[in-house]
């Protein structure tokens, strides 16, 4: 069968790409920017493909008998979403594996949550076989604070103290190319959570614990978090990151059994704890942070 990754170049979408292509498959990996697609090492078929451009999407899935819809963090992400459900149904796709979030009671008022709901009911009435993923946070997403883990000794992202059953992006990408290779998850959605309840301030002790010296959680002040955020992000994704981390704070995102009892039939394994994520990476950053530290 031939798969469209769709934000392939991206951290999950480069984790299904690799794990598709092990398993024998072939994978286009649809980008929209030329840069990427000069420095993609994943292989695969690389196409370039813009769900704001309906002519290049015409094109990236010509031939393609299922896709792995991943869409981006933006302003208009439902329009690309339901662009990418309307070119599939006209190309002749047979199956949409569509990549959401956990959908708990009041999670909606965070707006990267809100905009994939149009997108699932378009899939629901496509007459496409389909199965929705619904991944809790990322563990990857602390690569993007290595400088203040590892430098400054702190962990800035504010989840609060209920806590989150956050999850590794392998365990996400293995469940896609279940749901893209297998029968049986037609209809279906399927929560993606790791093992254990994570706080920032149990997370900050992990990373202390693994790289040896002292993490600090930054704490829960929003306005704080607020201000250092500008600095490295435009004002909507601010403004949607900070409505999801006080939801977080108030109400955490925990897994139930039913979600580890759901996960299992898609992932037919146990999930990778973050334990396991930190100790893999903690030699590198440990030898990042004695060298910052002129120790080494």
């Amino acid at each position: 069968m031939n798969i469209l990754v769709i934000g392939g170049t991206g951290m999950v979408g480069s984790q299904t790409v690799r794990t598709l292509l092990a398993r024998g498959q072939q994978v286009k990996v649809m980008t929209r920017s030329q840069k990427k697609l000069r420095h993609s090492r994943d292989g695969g078929e690389i196409v370039v493909g813009d769900m704001e451009a309906p002519e290049s999407l015409v094109r990236a899935f010509k031939n393609v008998d299922r896709v792995f819809l991943i869409t981006p963090l933006s302003p208009n992400e439902t329009e690309q979403g339901l662009a990418a459900v309307e070119t599939a149904k006209a190309a002749g796709v047979r199956r949409i594996v569509y990549m959401t979030v956990p959908m708990h009671p009041g999670s909606t008022i965070i707006p990267h949550f809100k905009s994939k709901i149009p997108v699932i009911h378009a899939l629901r009435d496509s007459g496409l076989d389909y199965t929705i993923l619904e991944p809790n946070n990322f563990f990857q997403n602390d690569l993007y604070f290595e400088a203040d883990i590892v430098q400054r000794g702190i962990y800035p992202q504010p989840m609060g103290s209920i806590g989150l059953n956050r999850v590794d992006v392998r365990d996400i990408a293995e469940a896609a190319a279940n749901a893209l290779i297998e029968s049986g998850h037609e209809g279906n959605s399927y929560p993606l959570i790791g093992p254990d309840v994570l706080t920032s301030d149990a997370t900050a002790r992990i990373w202390s614990r693994h790289l040896g010296w002292d993490v600090r959680y930054c704490g829960d002040d929003l306005d704080a978090w607020e201000e250092w955020a500008l600095k490295i992000l435009p004002d909507w994704m601010v403004s949607d990151f900070r409505i999801m981390y006080r939801y977080f704070q108030d109400y955490g995102l925990r897994a139930s059994e039913d979600d580890f009892r759901r996960q299992h039939q898609i992932l037919h394994r146990e999930p990778r704890p973050f334990e396991a994520f930190a100790s893999e990476l903690a030699p590198t950053w440990r030898s990042t942070g004695l060298r910052a530290r002129g120790v080494a």
